[in-house]
């Protein structure tokens, strides 16, 4: 395998585990969500910004993958 191709695969790996992971997360904090909002719903605005937070992750991912494809060529 060549230098890019490895290159490619750590970044395609940065951002895709990332990426599972904020999925993960927000299933569960989804299925949370809920039952929060069912039994007290004035907690909608609290849950929508829990919901958001595990996207830094994704945001994070992608940086990292941004700087493996720039800065190892």
């Amino acid at each position: 395998m060549t230098d890019l191709g490895l290159i490619a695969i750590g970044a395609g790996l940065a951002i895709g585990l990332a990426a599972l992971a904020t999925g993960f997360a927000q299933a569960k904090i989804g299925a949370a969500a809920v039952g929060a909002i069912l039994e007290k719903p004035e907690s909608l605005g609290t849950v929508l910004i829990l919901l958001v937070i595990p996207e830094t992750l994704v945001i994070f991912g992608f940086t990292v993958a941004i700087l493996i494809l720039f800065t190892l060529k």
